[in-house]
């Protein structure tokens, strides 16, 4: 069954990634706030998530959905359920960087069982099944093999509350020392697929959904490396690290 959800995300994920493509120079159309005033969607946002819900509509019409924009219910047990984002990384868009992505997977029973992280920009299609490699078009992906935290280039995010940015800034200025470097792209579904394509070594970010993880953190299993959960503390939202074991277990090390 992976091999068919694997088709039919590649499917949602190019029809929604040839959308945006066309409106990344066009424009993105009318803005609203949603979290925070730094918590952005767009006009493009919901017509990529419209693309993608007409094609599952049309090749899994029973199957649940839950994505980032118009949100979902729960699957009843036995049930494929769809985690989508339109497009991780808007604010990327909305100015102008292209450093985007769409991502589309499909899950059972809290498993994912195929995901899809489509980069338009540069066309590459992220691709994994639960059964499978993970590849980038059509290439298996290989990770790096940083041996130690000091060699490792660091991939991670923040959030969109001024608040949280603080507590993220003071625990990212305690680890930078001990990496190689640091990055922040933007997109949690990319910063995942290139840990996994051995762009980067690590990856840690407190505050990111399920759809931006689910797609990605296949793409990370399939290649033998961890994600494991960083459970909320002191008014800081759960988060996820993603790397070789040994990365990880020294990260952890650290208050992130």
């Amino acid at each position: 069954m992976s091999g068919e959800l694997l088709a039919v995300a590649e499917e949602a994920a190019r029809a929604a990634g040839a959308l945006l493509a066309e409106r990344f120079v066009v424009g993105a159309g009318a803005v609203h706030s949603k979290s925070t005033p730094t918590d952005l969607a767009s006009e493009a946002d919901l017509a990529a998530e419209a693309t993608i819900r007409d094609v599952l509509a049309v090749r899994r019409p029973d199957d649940a959905i839950l994505a980032e924009e118009g949100g979902g219910d729960d699957p009843a047990p036995g049930q494929v359920r769809w985690v989508v984002d339109p497009l991780d990384g808007t604010i990327n868009f909305l100015f102008g960087v292209p450093i985007w992505c769409v991502s589309v997977a499909a899950t059972l029973d809290g498993e994912t069982l195929a995901g899809i992280v489509f980069d338009p920009n540069r066309d590459e299609l992220f691709a994994a099944s639960e059964d499978g490699p993970a590849t980038l078009n059509g290439r298996p992906l290989e990770p790096r093999d940083a041996s130690s935290l000091s060699e490792a280039l660091l991939a991670t995010g923040f959030g969109y509350a001024s608040e949280v940015r603080a507590k993220q800034a003071a625990a990212l200025a305690e680890l930078l020392p001990h990496v190689r470097d640091v990055r922040r792209g933007g997109s949690a579904a990319l910063d995942l697929a290139w840990v996994a394509a051995g762009r980067y070594d690590l990856y840690y970010e407190r505050g990111p959904m399920p759809w931006d993880l689910a797609a990605g953190s296949l793409l990370c299993r399939r290649v033998g490396l961890v994600v494991e959960d960083l459970p909320d503390r002191d008014d800081v939202p759960y988060g996820v690290a993603a790397g070789r074991a040994n990365l990880v277990d020294a990260l952890r090390t650290f208050r992130l």
